[in-house]
């Protein structure tokens, strides 16, 4: 028989064999797309699917980052440029709007319908509107704009950053805020001063969800723009 020892290393090396061809499973793709992007376009589409490489190239990176001046080239950096100043400005109206609406649920009386129905809002994938949004959009001289994609991220991350940010409010105390305000605050002063700090952790959170979700998106964003302007 095994001795104890033995049988635990044993069984800790068949462990690490199988979380290996696990990881290597899941990892097999992200290879498959470094192999893709340094091989020819003829081995690209290769019937059957060539696995290794035969000749190594940069061919694809040039016509993405060697602007205007590669044959082919994909207007990469006004596609960032675009993608960053959308992400960046509606996140900002994002945390502005969500802020002050999920401190208004969680300090004031106010319907839960109306809470309600921001979320269920929410919950409309966004293939269903894009038709309606582009109608709308065209006639708003809002199509193939930054604006326009500003407008609807901000308007489908403001629930989530409200319901986000009214957990976080929900968790600080009122007593602060009254005990701020026989101080002599405001309730603004109260606000930027006591439950702003308080509540970073979760601005933290809601600002990096919308950033991702608005960079993330395409389909609104294939129906609501044209060109790379």
């Amino acid at each position: 028989m095994l001795q104890p020892r033995l049988k635990k290393k044993l069984k800790r090396e068949i462990l690490n064999v199988s979380v290996f061809v696990f990881v290597l499973v899941f990892f097999l793709p992200v290879i498959w797309i470094i192999l893709t992007s340094m091989r020819p376009e003829i081995e690209v589409n290769a019937r059957p699917p060539v696995w290794i490489p035969q000749r190594i190239t940069f061919d694809s990176f040039a016509k993405l980052f060697g602007g205007r001046h590669a044959e082919k080239s994909v207007p990469f950096y006004d596609y960032f440029r675009n993608s960053l100043l959308v992400s960046a400005m509606s996140t900002a109206l994002t945390l502005v709007f969500g802020t002050l609406a999920g401190y208004s649920f969680s300090r004031f009386r106010m319907s839960n319908a109306v809470f309600l129905g921001m979320m269920l809002a929410r919950s409309i994938p966004g293939i269903a509107i894009s038709l309606p949004l582009f109608l709308i959009f065209a006639r708003l001289g809002l199509v193939d704009k930054r604006a326009g994609l500003i407008i609807v991220y901000t308007a489908m991350n403001v629930p989530f950053a409200t319901w986000l940010m009214q957990g976080f409010f929900k968790d600080i105390p009122e007593t602060l805020d009254e005990a701020a305000q026989i101080d002599g605050c405001s309730r603004w002063q109260a606000f930027l001063k006591i439950d702003i700090p308080l509540a970073l952790p979760g601005l933290a959170a809601s600002g990096i969800f919308v950033f991702l979700t608005s960079w993330n998106e395409f389909q609104i964003a294939s129906v609501l723009t044209r060109t790379p302007a």
